[in-house]
């Protein structure tokens, strides 16, 4: 009730403020429209504008939110009502006064809303989870190609069934008519996604693959409409010329999916390690982009190809943090976005819509999409696996067209091969659309009980949110040559090949460590990517491990320092001198270690490991406590057992003197139970022990030596300090163990960054 009384008052203050605003915005910059003339191009009126369109489009867009409209609804609105459709026919002066159409004037402003139509799109890619896609493929490809053929095919018709007088160029019907096709066929991927999101179904089953679905969706609408744009641009329609733009197409999407991927993430990769300026990785992003867009553009098809493939490439990243995609998005969200949609608000003229028959072939159009995109969607639900409310469900949210329909209306308007009255008619379809969607997927949605697996599937998926591991993706290594270095090369590998993460390795055997440390780079690879292939042929399955090696001419505790910059999750280190003669960790250690507050895993090989780096693993102890630390290095040690498929036993040690035992033991007991919910999640068993006392580090070692284990993994707490230390039972270990160690002190929770991608991520601001 307080919510409602909060936002209640706000909601019919919303049009006077906007009314206020605008011609506040007008008043302001109407001094410097005048000094530069009315006529020709003028920079100040181009500002004026955009200052416009920003306002009106901001203010509109919060009150599409408030009434659980997506906010891009309300941008494009903003334009409908400062153009000919509203402004224009209330006050024609004053719309002209605003947005003249002088040539030179509009070509300034649709320089900058082509661009934001690169830029949309290449958020769009970035949003594209392809994992998602693989998860759910059987019901969305067969819900998204039912969905897209349906309406597709009466698109097509109804391009043929137009009349001459609709048609911007008659002897081009076949490329409008795929042009229409495509315009009711494809879905909003971000429309779809705030509804789902808002409803709590982003991890559902159906939510899964309503989303799936949509990506799907918008893929094969954009290649669709790439390659009709090569078609506009030809005198006359010829198969040779179809096939010749789908082969490009086709090369095109190989190259990029297999050696696009990996030059991309170099490219990213090395913005983010040398260059020292502001935003390098967003420019590095802005450089593929355009790339990419260039080549399409060469191929013959449109320039939204390329730029829609750079950003599923980009999203998949690893180099993407979180922060840098919240300053792109940022950046789309503030200025393109207002622009572009304000622009083909402003290119509508629902004026038109006065005409009897043009209204009526709007409503028949919305009628055929509504119907053609539902009934194709719940078909190709059903044939998938659906049931009868889930397939539903995915008619109800794949109705939506939204921002995708407005740009694909757009470059149609813009190539020629759609006039202002179909473009008009299109937009106002996806204006209808889209306001219909969200009230009937809310609907549809409440109905849909929850099945078992995906009760299980949220239990885990809940787990990987908050947890250690999942959160991790990149890894510094930093070694010698010694057989400490090699050991954890083999971990760091292992642990890189079972989450798929690029590793750089730092070679510091220039701190005083006893042994010459490798001389050629292949030297220093070898070791993780044996660790990767360790694990991978386990899986049966080829490593996917990209390993990095930084040589630096300064001290390595400098060396290590300079990296840390760059963005590392985790480091893991690997030198001689571990272990102090006098007891606790070496000096030179301690000295690598200061400059660096991340997460660290120190490795130290002992028993059959300090001969042999490469000797088996077949039983892991892990020591645990109530505290976060002991659960966040459990993770770490269970996903390297479940790599090796070792036996995993986690020991925990209650002291005789303890005040509260039966407290002590009841949080034992909880952090006991979510390691077994880890291992379980990983398909790794774990046995677990409770021991009374008052010597924990004794008691490790004797179970250790009782279960002839090969290695003790541990997390820790770092102790405050000039000289490395993680408490007496750790200064135990280091001390009297005989079998291998593994120290894992893991950062602050709040540093720890969330992993979420895809479309979830931008839902709230669509």
């Amino acid at each position: 009730m307080g919510r409602l009384l909060k936002h209640r008052p706000a909601a019919p203050r919303l049009p006077g403020i906007l009314a206020l605003a605008v011609l506040a915005t007008a008043i302001a910059v109407t001094p410097a429209w005048c000094a530069e003339g009315k006529t020709g191009a003028s920079e100040a009126h181009l500002i004026g504008q955009i200052i416009l369109l920003i306002v009106a489009g901001r203010l509109l867009g919060e009150a599409m939110l408030r009434l659980g409209q997506p906010a891009v609804m309300g941008q494009l609105i903003a334009g409908i009502l400062l153009g000919p459709s509203v402004l224009g026919a209330l006050w024609p002066e004053a719309e002209q006064f605003l947005f003249p159409r002088s040539p030179e004037q509009k070509a300034m402003l649709d320089g900058i809303a082509q661009f934001g139509i690169l830029l949309l799109l290449l958020l769009a890619g970035m949003e594209t989870e392809l994992a998602l896609v693989r998860d759910v493929r059987r019901a969305a490809f067969s819900a998204s190609l039912s969905g897209i053929a349906l309406p597709f095919a009466c698109g097509l018709a109804l391009g043929f069934a137009l009349p001459d007088s609709l048609l911007p160029d008659p002897q081009k019907r076949v490329v409008t008519a795929l042009f229409l096709g495509t315009a009711l066929s494809i879905s909003s991927v971000k429309i779809v996604a705030s509804v789902v999101r808002d409803m709590g179904f982003m991890r559902r089953n159906v939510g899964q693959v309503i989303l799936a679905s949509a990506i799907i969706d918008d893929t094969v609408g954009w290649i669709i409409i790439a390659i009709t744009f090569g078609l506009a641009g030809q005198e006359n329609f010829n198969w040779l010329s179809v096939l010749g733009n789908v082969g490009g197409t086709l090369l095109f999407l190989a190259f990029s999916f297999t050696l696009g991927r990996r030059l991309v993430f170099k490219v990213i990769q090395f913005s983010n390690d040398h260059f020292r300026g502001e935003a390098p990785v967003i420019a590095a992003i802005l450089v593929v982009m355009g790339t990419f867009a260039l080549i399409t553009q060469l191929l013959g098809v449109h320039t939204v190809l390329g730029a829609f493939v750079a950003g599923i490439l980009v999203g998949e990243s690893p180099i993407l943090t979180e922060e840098i995609d919240r300053q792109f998005r940022g950046l789309v969200a503030g200025l393109f976005m207002p622009v572009f949609f304000g622009l083909a608000g402003l290119s509508a003229d629902l004026t038109v819509l006065k005409d009897p028959e043009l209204a009526l072939l709007t409503l028949g159009l919305i009628a055929i999409a509504s119907f053609g995109k539902a009934a194709g969607a719940f078909t190709g639900g059903w044939f998938g696996g659906l049931t009868g409310r889930e397939s539903t469900a995915l008619a109800m949210g794949m109705n939506a067209r939204g921002s995708t329909e407005v740009i694909v209306a757009t470059i149609g308007l813009s190539i020629g091969v759609l006039s202002h009255n179909l473009f008009t008619m299109i937009v106002a379809m996806a204006v209808i659309t889209t306001t219909a969607m969200p009230p009937t997927l809310r609907w549809a949605l409440r109905r849909l009980p929850m099945r078992r697996e995906e009760k299980a599937r949220l239990e885990r998926e809940l787990y990987e949110r908050n947890a250690f591991m999942p959160n991790l993706e990149r890894i510094l290594l930093a070694v010698d040559g010694g057989a400490n270095g090699r050991f954890a090369s083999r971990l760091a590998g292992l642990l890189a090949a079972e989450r798929r993460m690029p590793v750089t390795v730092l070679d510091v055997a220039n701190d005083g460590a006893k042994p010459a440390g490798p001389k050629s780079e292949a030297e220093i690879v070898q070791p993780v990517m044996a660790g990767a292939e360790e694990a991978d042929t386990k899986k049966l399955a080829m490593p996917e491990v990209d390993v990095i090696v930084r040589k630096h001419d300064v001290a390595p505790a400098e060396a290590i320092a300079t990296e840390a910059e760059r963005g590392y999750d985790l480091l893991m280190i690997g030198v001689e001198e571990v272990a102090a003669k006098g007891g606790g960790f070496h000096a030179t250690l301690s000295r690598l270690l200061s400059q660096f507050e991340g997460s660290v895993a120190i490795v130290d090989a002992r028993g059959a490991h300090r001969d042999d780096p490469a000797a088996p693993i077949g039983s892991v102890v892990i020591p645990v406590t109530g505290n976060e630390n002991a659960r966040r290095g459990a993770e770490v040690a269970i996903t390297l057992a479940h790599a090796l498929h070792a036996q995993v036993s986690t020991l925990s040690v209650i002291g005789k003197a303890a005040r509260n035992r039966r407290a002590v033991r009841r949080e034992i007991q909880a952090v006991a139970e979510e390691v077994k919910r880890i291992g379980k999640y990983l398909g790794t068993r774990i046995k677990t022990s409770v021991r009374t006392d008052d010597d924990a580090g004794g008691a490790i070692l004797r179970v250790s030596e009782r279960d002839q284990c090969d290695l003790v993994a541990m997390g820790v707490s770092r102790r405050p300090g000039d000289r490395l230390s993680f408490g007496d039972v750790a200064d135990t270990l280091l001390r009297d163990a005989k079998c291998s160690l593994l120290f894992i002190a893991p950062q602050a929770r709040a540093a720890v960054k969330s992993a979420a991608k895809g479309p979830e991520r931008a839902a709230a601001s669509d």
